[in-house]
């Protein structure tokens, strides 16, 4: 008779001591709220990192490039100098690879990656493709160094650009046009792809 007894005892003790235990976790947790550290969202880049490519025939082009924001800033001939070499993006200078040899401005492209950086004028821009592809900014440029350069004049856009844009555009299986958007002002230029 006494074990029966001693058993309920003992059961009755154990779920005390559990509900006890829980409503003081419960209450823990809630003096915890008034001072818990709530995560803040993470702030988006200024400038975020981003890329485009496109398949133009065999060819694969692609272009990775930092992308900042007008932010009511006077674009062209204030943050970006006019008749000063660009690294055509933000941070990290622009990059553009190419799986296969590419004609621009009839000049021959080599499969490879490169460097992308532009000297932008109220009349014209030059436009360079330069073998120091991994470098800040423009710290290295050397003319020197560039494989393709020449000469696009700029369109003037209705609306305003945010943000800076890439885009690699296919005409058909053998040639396409890249072209560069920021602010009011858009570049772009043909190439094919060489047989």
């Amino acid at each position: 008779m006494k074990n029966p007894i001693l058993l309920i005892v003992l059961v009755l003790t154990i779920v005390s001591c559990k509900n006890e235990k829980s409503s003081l976790e419960e209450q823990k947790h809630n003096h915890n709220n008034g001072h818990e550290k709530v995560e803040e969202p993470k702030k988006k880049p200024l400038s975020p990192h981003t890329e485009t490519m496109a398949m133009i025939g065999d060819a694969h082009i692609h272009i990775d490039y930092s992308s900042p924001g007008v932010r009511d800033r006077i674009i062209f001939g204030g943050l970006v100098g006019y008749d000063q070499v660009w690294q055509a993006g933000a941070h990290m200078a622009t990059w553009l690879e190419t799986n296969k040899d590419l004609v621009i401005d009839g000049k021959a492209l080599p499969a490879g990656k490169y460097g992308f950086f532009t000297i932008p004028s109220k009349d014209d821009w030059t436009v360079m493709i330069n073998k120091n592809w991994d470098q800040h900014g423009k710290d290295e440029y050397d003319e020197k160094d560039d494989v393709v350069r020449f000469k696009v004049k700029p369109i003037t856009l209705e609306e305003s650009v945010e943000h800076l844009e890439y885009k690699v555009n296919k005409i058909d299986d053998e040639s396409g046009t890249i072209s560069m958007a920021w602010e009011k002002v858009k570049i772009e230029f043909p190439f094919a792809i060489k047989n």
